[in-house]
């Protein structure tokens, strides 16, 4: 594993590897634990704002014995137009590894193909690796693993998440439902390229609560999709998690949640409420995720 650039990218064997050293690093986190990236530096590039993926590589970083680096993208040249190829040459004579959230998934890709060093993707409009591997961890504390389990994804089924949590159900093997309007659903060419999996699509919200062991939501009005924000309210309000979806999934269903939650649109303050230890919990796992992740390409 030389980068982190997608869910699409591991093998089963990688993200089971991944999981089982987050767990690791979580159960020894403390002063005494092994400095796994002494003396290294890594640039965060951010182009897109964030709280979780910011705090969470920051600690994890200085945790690990590395010296964080944050470069707001219009504080350095690529907000003035120099080519992602030519940024990557020079903060690979630099730098030890490259962690970036922005929107083009192409960035990551050549950020990873020039640098020469780690590069990690911390979120694009394509996929959220970190993130899915969060919850994955969040999964095996709570219910023991993803085995025999059904994930139900409902909202924008065509975003980051919904593609990621395809991906990470094709690698790994467990049912995945996306519940979503037609007009959200992934299109014919991400269903092409998925390939035969066991992702199912429905616009039926209680067909695929029904069984669920996971209840999934994310925003529905993601960065750079303000101007349709009306629309997209309304189209997905009947997609929000409430009480009657958690009432149609398994007893003992866990919901989860990637943060920020907008509530009373994807999902309801009591629903969250009654969750938050799990939604908080996966909040936290980002950061020992993270750690595996960093631990990983420090050792390739």
């Amino acid at each position: 594993m030389k980068h982190l650039l997608g869910i699409e990218d591991l093998s089963k064997e990688q993200i089971e590897t991944l999981i089982d050293s987050a767990m690791e690093l979580k159960a020894g986190r403390g002063p005494d634990a092994e400095k796994h990236l002494c003396g290294q530096t890594w640039a965060m590039i951010f182009t897109k704002s964030s709280t979780r993926t910011r705090v969470s590589f920051e600690v994890g970083l200085n945790e690990l014995g590395a010296s964080p680096m944050f470069l707001n993208a219009n504080d350095i040249q690529i907000g003035r137009g120099e080519p992602i190829k030519d940024t990557a040459r020079v903060l690979g004579r630099m730098v030890h590894g490259i962690i970036i959230r922005t929107y083009d998934q192409e960035d990551v890709e050549q950020l990873a193909e020039y640098s020469g060093i780690p590069v990690i993707n911390a979120l694009t409009d394509e996929e959220h690796p970190c993130q899915i591997l969060a919850d994955l961890l969040t999964i095996k504390e709570k219910l023991g693993g993803w085995e025999g389990k059904k994930v139900s994804f409902f909202g924008d089924g065509d975003c980051n998440m919904g593609r990621s949590w395809a991906w990470a159900s094709k690698r790994l093997g467990f049912e995945l439902c996306i519940a979503a309007p037609e007009e959200f659903q992934p299109d014919a060419e991400f269903r092409k390229r998925l390939g035969d999996s066991p992702v199912s699509i429905t616009a039926d919200v209680n067909a695929a609560a029904d069984g669920a062991d996971v209840l999934y939501t994310d925003t529905w009005v993601s960065m750079g999709k303000e101007n349709e924000a009306a629309d997209r309210l309304r189209v997905l309000a009947p997609f929000q998690i409430n009480d009657d979806v958690v009432a149609a999934a398994n007893p003992g269903a866990i919901v989860q949640h990637c943060l920020p939650a907008y509530r009373g649109k994807e999902i309801t303050e009591e629903v969250l409420e009654a969750h938050s230890d799990a939604i908080f919990q996966e909040a936290e796992n980002r950061l020992h995720a993270q750690k595996a992740v960093l631990v990983a390409l420090a050792g390739s």
